[in-house]
C-alpha cells in the first residue's frame, strides 16, 4: 500500500490562495526510512519550475499503485537533506491514513488567536485569527487597519497550549487574499513569508494540540 521508492508522487501544497492550493506539482520518493519519506524537491506539471518547501508546510498527496489505483494521504514537511541533489523529509502517513478518497483535511485547524500586526508605515492593530495551520492563517480585518492583497506584515501571535504554558509566536507574512463575508467583515487570508523553524514548530504544535481536542469530543 506504502508508495514504493522512485514512485511518481502529484502534490499540492495548503495555502490560504486557494489558486495556489490548486497548482499540482509532481515529485519522486529517493529514499525511505521508518518514519518518513525522502522526496526530490517537487516541480510544477505545468511549467517545470521547482519549488521550494518550508518546513511544516502541509501537503496533499497522491500515487498510483502498481494496479493503476490512485492512492492518496495527506502530511507535512519534516526537514531537508543535502545528498547529490537536495532531498526533503516529509512524514509517512500510517496505514489507514492512506485512502481511495482525496481528503483535504490539512492541519490548519479553527482557533481564536491573538495577533499583534505591523504595517510598513509602523502602525499597529491586534486582530483575532479565524484559522491557522504550519503555511499560513486568516485574521479577521479590522476596520480602522487597512490591509490589502500582496502587503508584508510584520506579526507576533500569542499560542495558548493545553498544559496551560503561552507561547510568543514571531513572523513576517504576506496577504494572500481578502475575501468578503455575509456579515460584512472582511478576513485576510496570509501566507508565513519569513519565519523561523523554531517558532513555526510552535504553531504546528499547537495545530495537533487543537486536533486531538476536536477528536476526544
Amino acid at each position: 500500500m506504502f508508495p514504493k521508492i522512485n514512485e511518481v508522487l502529484y502534490i499540492q501544497i495548503a495555502s490560504a490562495d486557494e489558486k495556489e492550493e490548486q497548482k499540482e506539482y509532481k515529485s519522486r520518493i529517493a529514499d525511505a526510512d521508518e518514519n518518513s519519506f525522502l522526496i526530490e524537491v517537487p516541480m510544477q506539471q505545468s511549467n517545470s519550475r521547482l519549488k521550494k518547501l518550508f518546513f511544516g508546510e502541509e501537503l496533499s498527496i497522491s500515487y498510483i499503485n502498481e494496479s493503476g489505483v490512485r492512492h492518496y494521504f495527506n502530511t507535512y514537511v519534516t526537514g531537508f537533506e543535502e545528498d547529490v541533489i537536495r532531498l526533503v523529509r516529509i512524514r509517512k502517513p500510517l496505514l489507514e491514513e492512506i485512502s481511495k478518497i482525496q481528503r483535504r483535511s490539512f492541519l490548519r485547524v479553527h482557533a481564536s488567536l491573538e495577533l499583534a500586526v505591523q504595517g510598513e508605515d509602523l502602525t499597529r492593530a491586534v486582530m483575532l485569527t479565524e484559522d491557522i495551520g504550519g503555511g499560513g492563517l486568516s485574521i479577521y480585518c479590522e476596520p480602522a487597519f487597512k490591509i490589502q492583497e500582496g502587503q508584508r506584515l510584520k506579526c507576533w501571535l500569542l499560542v495558548p497550549y493545553r498544559n496551560g504554558g503561552i507561547d510568543h509566536v514571531q513572523f513576517e507574512a504576506e496577504v494572500v487574499r481578502i475575501k468578503k463575508l455575509e456579515s460584512g467583515r472582511e478576513l485576510g487570508m496570509l501566507k508565513f513569508s519569513q519565519i523561523m523553524d523554531s517558532e513555526r514548530q510552535k504553531v504546528i504544535k499547537f495545530c495537533f494540540e487543537r486536533q486531538l481536542d476536536y477528536r476526544m469530543k
